[in-house]
């Protein structure tokens, strides 16, 4: 039996999969969270073979948590499943270690197979995955900015994307000021930016934003 946890902060789609999910006899839905801090306390609490998680959530995003919950439970599968689609987001995700990305407006039938086969401790790439990284491979000098950057400058980059200030992204992510503000300077030089709205009118260019 695979023991399925469920991350999204929307109802309805925690209903939706806990339904579609129930009835797969292979699969047991064993517990839900709504943000990435709610996520990262299902997982220390309870035995998880895959956790399904959204990326957009208030507070701790799904980025956010990843990296906590990988060092808190190396074992647990990650299915990343957003309505963002795959070239703003897998291939830095699945570097930080989710074991799949998949769009939301996928087939549901494809998160069951996702499931089974991250409970097996395989990753799930699907096509335009797979074409994704053949693409970087293809021309690794030409990734685009954001795909250069660290995990934790990625975090950084999107929170002050988004408008928060050092101080409250030190406060999320648990670091000093002056932390947060070292990673700003590493990542504005990386993408050749100067100001933080060069970097909200990057994230929203590349739809890494809403």
């Amino acid at each position: 039996m695979i023991k399925v946890g469920i991350v999204d902060d929307h109802p309805i789609v925690r209903a939706g999969l806990r339904h579609f999910l129930s009835v797969n006899v292979d699969m047991r839905m064993v517990g839900e969270a709504a943000s990435g801090r709610e996520a990262i306390e299902l997982v220390r609490t309870t035995e998880l073979d895959v956790l399904v998680m959204d990326l957009s959530m208030p507070g701790q995003s799904g980025i956010d948590a990843l990296a906590m919950i990988r060092a808190k439970a190396p074992d647990v599968g990650i299915l990343i499943l957003s309505g963002y689609p795959e070239e703003h987001y897998a291939m830095n995700l699945i570097r930080q270690g989710a074991s799949g990305y998949l769009n939301k407006e996928c087939d549901p039938i494809e998160i069951v197979n996702a499931i089974r086969t991250i409970s097996l401790g395989r990753r799930y790439i699907t096509p335009a995955v797979a074409e994704l990284l053949a693409r970087q491979l293809d021309r690794k000098d030409d990734a685009a900015p954001h795909e250069q950057l660290s995990e934790r400058e990625f975090q950084v980059f999107l929170k002050l994307a988004n408008g928060e200030t050092a101080g409250d992204i030190a406060h999320t992510l648990s670091l000093s000021v002056k932390t947060v503000s070292t990673y700003r300077t590493r990542l504005m030089e990386k993408m050749s930016l100067s100001s933080n709205s060069d970097l909200t009118y990057y994230a929203l260019k590349n739809k890494l934003i809403d």
